[in-house]
């Protein structure tokens, strides 16, 4: 057991060491872009304001995308319950919307989920689903922006959809909160 024990220690001060004293000022992540994120870890005042700013064309589409919204906060808060609690609704909205199997399939990964993690692999695979439809129907007001972070799910990359350019990383949230860029908006 000591032997266990003296083997673990260095080893997981290492690991915690490596992964959580970090900054936003020492790390350095090839591929994209800080400078324009903004490096505020609190929400912005209006995020809310400006999600129900939002109107789809396709109305149940809509409503989907805004518990999407509440979706994308609770991971960048890390807050599973409250994800479980969106997911739910979106699985319920995404059965009324023709084409979006894939969104209600991975909306009920996000509600079974026990760990943030897994929610986190299956909002990938509802982001990717989700940003296709907005695509495909359009924006009756505001914007929505296409955030992308390369080191999201191993650096395997992960998008989703933000209503400010300012980064909020659903995928990392206080551990890299700011880790991602802009690629690409909708609507205006």
């Amino acid at each position: 057991m000591k032997k266990i024990v003296n083997t673990l220690l260095p080893v997981s001060i290492l690991f915690f060491a490596a992964c959580g004293n970090s900054t936003e000022a020492d790390h350095s992540h090839d591929g994209h872009n800080h400078d324009a994120a903004g490096h505020s870890h609190t929400a912005p005042a209006d995020s809310t304001k400006q999600a129900a700013t939002i109107q789809l064309k396709d109305d149940k589409l809509n409503a989907v995308y805004l518990q999407y919204d509440q979706l994308t906060k609770a991971l960048i808060n890390g807050q599973l319950a409250e994800a479980k609690i969106a997911g739910n609704a979106i699985e319920t909205g995404a059965k009324e919307i023709p084409g979006a199997s894939a969104i209600q399939a991975s909306a009920g990964k996000i509600t079974n989920a026990t760990d943030l993690e897994a929610q986190r692999v299956a909002y990938s695979a509802l982001s990717n689903e989700l940003i296709s439809l907005v695509k495909k129907s359009g924006l009756n007001s505001g914007q929505l922006y296409v955030d992308y972070c390369p080191m999201a799910l191993n650096d395997k990359g992960g998008y989703w959809l933000s209503t400010v350019k300012e980064i909020r990383n659903p995928y990392f949230g206080d551990k890299m909160m700011s880790c991602g860029e802009v690629k690409d908006s909708i609507g205006q």
